[in-house]
């Protein structure tokens, strides 16, 4: 599990332009009244990128903490 998730997480930290794609969607979303946070936008990022729920969600807010913790 820990593999997995440094691998995860991995992705970010390696791909700074992919944590700043994912921070302007996020900052969009809020603008917009809504939060990158809800089930069904997880399940979307989840998707996108081919991650399970749990992961999708880790991977979120380790972006947001990491790199725009002005997201809610």
């Amino acid at each position: 599990m820990v593999a997995a998730d440094s691998d995860l997480l991995n992705s970010v930290k390696r791909n700074p332009e992919k944590a700043k794609g994912m921070c302007r969607s996020f900052r969009q979303m809020n603008a917009n009244g809504r939060s990158p946070f809800s089930k069904a936008y997880i399940n979307q990022v989840a998707a996108s990128e081919n991650l399970s729920f749990q992961d999708a969600e880790i991977l979120m807010t380790y972006t947001v903490g990491m790199h725009c913790d002005d997201v809610r």
